[in-house]
């Protein structure tokens, strides 16, 4: 049985990942999975490890974090060459606080039970995003798993990554950071290009989604199924301030999308161009601006899970 490499992050989930890993370490002893764990020490590390240990003939990668630590571990996948990519199996045991991605594939958060999900080793093939943007006058690119936000979604974001740096982050940070960012921001114009349609808008919320959740627990793409080969696109234009607070509720169950404010569209790529920066993030982690570009990589990542649960949804 070959051994899994544990990729720790100490400080995800108000340092959980630091304070809980001897637990979570006798119960992999439990359960029979061998292992060699090695912990993140600064921002992006997971990426580089992940490589240099899949290069070494690791092909099953566990994250003991959140969204975070899992989008960087993504980006070691597919940019390692030694493998395809699918011949790697990413599974997660969460400490974060949003942890979008798990709920999912219906991963417990109670460690043990987490535990057993690793050991059961049921596995799925889920489409990864592509995307490009500008950082720092350079075109970059990142890879993801969950779902991408811009406009409002990244500057809501931006607050809540600023709480979590200071130690103050919980399960609520998401919903106050919006609250705290909705009565500041100001729509911006943009031109989305999706398949052969051309949409001008004034963006408040444009979100790209590859699952269904978001923002720890917000249900902001409801028909999204990671394996269709399809990204879910959520756009939000000309909406008051009034009417987001009255329909917070919607958000966590998807309804939502009802509203004559919300357009939805499903696409495999996309470019987004604006005369003034409009900011991005994927998978919780802030990233650059305009112009960006959106490409599906389906069937592309092979993640250990509990429960499909938009399978489930259709029982």
């Amino acid at each position: 049985m070959q051994d899994w490499l544990v990729i720790v992050n100490p400080n995800a989930g108000k340092r959980k990942g630091e304070k809980d890993w001897k637990k979570i370490s006798s119960l992999m002893v439990k359960y029979n999975i061998p292992f060699k764990a090695i912990f993140t020490r600064h921002p992006n590390h997971a990426v580089k490890m992940s490589r240099i240990y899949i290069r070494k003939g690791f092909k099953k990668v566990l994250v003991v974090g959140g969204d975070g630590t899992l989008n960087e571990v993504v980006n070691g996948i597919l940019l390692q060459k030694k493998y395809d990519t699918t011949d790697i199996t990413m599974g997660l045991i969460p400490v974060g606080t949003g942890n979008d991605w798990a709920r999912t594939y219906g991963i417990p958060r109670d460690y043990e039970e987490a535990v057993k999900v690793i050991a059961e080793g049921k596995t799925f093939i889920q489409d990864t995003g592509k995307v490009e943007f500008i950082q720092d006058n350079k075109k970059m690119t990142r890879y993801f798993l969950n779902n991408a936000g811009m406009g409002f979604d990244a500057m809501v974001v931006e607050k809540t990554n600023e709480v979590k740096s200071q130690g103050k982050g919980n399960s609520a940070s998401y919903l106050t950071s919006l609250l705290k960012v909705m009565f500041r921001y100001k729509n911006l114009s943009a031109t989305a290009y999706i398949d052969k349609e051309k949409i001008d808008m004034k963006v408040f919320s444009f979100s790209v989604g590859i699952c269904p959740w978001s923002g720890n627990g917000m249900k902001q793409f409801p028909d999204a199924i990671p394996g269709d080969g399809m990204f879910d696109i959520t756009m939000i234009s000309h909406i008051t301030k009034l009417k987001i607070v009255r329909n917070i509720k919607k958000l966590y169950d998807g309804s939502f999308t009802s509203l004559p404010e919300v357009r939805t569209v499903r696409t495999t790529k996309l470019n987004l161009q604006a005369p003034k920066p409009i900011f991005l993030e994927v998978d919780g982690e802030s990233l650059g601006h305009t112009p960006i570009r959106f490409d599906i990589v389906p069937k592309s990542l092979k993640v250990i899970y509990n429960e499909l649960t938009w399978e489930s949804e259709e029982d």
